[in-house]
């Protein structure tokens, strides 16, 4: 999430009551995770297991639990509870803002859009023309959604990352400051769920398409021109390239990489980077669909196989 301003790091620190290791003039640009951080960007690490992935980031500021070095060109902001200290940023720019009314006033909605009774537009929702938005869509707040995109019923777009850290009091929701971006002819089918990320954004990619019923996690970046089945369920910072195929009721794990031109077969489960250019995967963790096949053939021989040893 970038701010509105630049701000300088003592008063980023004030906010948080933060003890600055550098210079108090930094300049701070925005805050994000690991993963989505960019040069200015305030991340946070509250485990030593991290510490070096986070001081060695592209992030210019880094909220940190132990006094460390400062690496040249950075600044630090040290706080006893990182995690509790980035959502109180994230909740001050970008806070809850109730919606009294469908529609929101501080929504843009372009000419030739019908938005059906009964769904739901939050504030500043950017939607761009000749859309058709279904009857009891909901889209949350800061959504941004291109040209002739149609939603169907019942689908949600912007909920909450599904991001929670364990405390000895239970678990602790990471607050979701990030986005929703919907490109240009896109359609998504009824009931699906696209969480917005958790500071970044997850974003669907021009000419994808969405059968009903799928759920797409946090921070998770769908190419152009994909086919998604029914009943999909792809895990937040997933990566899946353009012309990607992939059929009903397929589990994709995080933090992987479907590449360009795959094509996934219904019921498997992905738990590692599949290549593309035409490959074909099936099963539950995905291999490579033919490898698959001839693994069910031998299976299906091994009841006789098993008789003529006499076992």
């Amino acid at each position: 999430m970038k701010f509105s301003r630049t701000y300088k790091l003592e008063e980023i620190a004030e906010i948080i009551g933060a003890e600055i290791i550098g210079d108090r003039n930094f300049p701070v640009t925005g805050i994000n995770e690991i993963h989505m951080v960019e040069n200015g960007d305030i991340t946070f690490v509250d485990h030593p297991k991290y510490y070096n992935k986070a001081l060695n980031s592209a992030a210019t500021i880094i909220l940190i639990n132990k006094k460390v070095d400062c690496p040249q060109g950075k600044a630090l902001l040290f706080s006893e509870d990182p995690f509790r200290d980035y959502n109180i940023l994230t909740r001050k720019f970008r806070p809850f803002t109730p919606c009294t009314q469908n529609i929101s006033d501080s929504a843009k909605i372009g000419e030739g859009t019908v938005i059906q009774g009964g769904a739901f537009v939050g504030n500043n929702v950017l939607i761009g023309k000749n859309c058709i938005i279904h009857a009891n869509v909901s889209i949350y707040d800061n959504v941004i959604i291109g040209d002739n995109v149609i939603i169907h019923s019942g689908s949600i777009l912007g909920a909450d990352a599904f991001y929670f850290q364990k405390r000895k009091d239970g678990w602790h929701k990471m607050h979701s400051c990030g986005n929703v971006i919907i490109n240009n002819n896109v359609e998504i089918g009824a009931r699906c769920s696209i969480d917005k990320g958790v500071s970044g954004d997850t974003i669907i990619g021009e000419g994808t398409k969405f059968d009903n019923g799928v759920q797409v996690g946090h921070d998770t970046h769908i190419g152009k021109y994909c086919l998604i089945g029914a009943h999909c369920a792809i895990a937040g910072v997933t990566v899946i390239e353009d012309s990607v195929l992939i059929w009903a009721n397929v589990s994709i794990n995080k933090d992987i990489v479907i590449k360009s031109g795959a094509t996934i077969l219904a019921t498997s489960a992905v738990d590692k980077t599949l290549e593309g250019n035409g490959k074909v995967y099936f099963g539950a963790p995905a291999i490579e669909a033919r490898q698959k096949w001839k693994e069910m053939a031998y299976i299906r021989k091994l009841p006789i196989i098993v008789e003529k040893l006499g076992v």
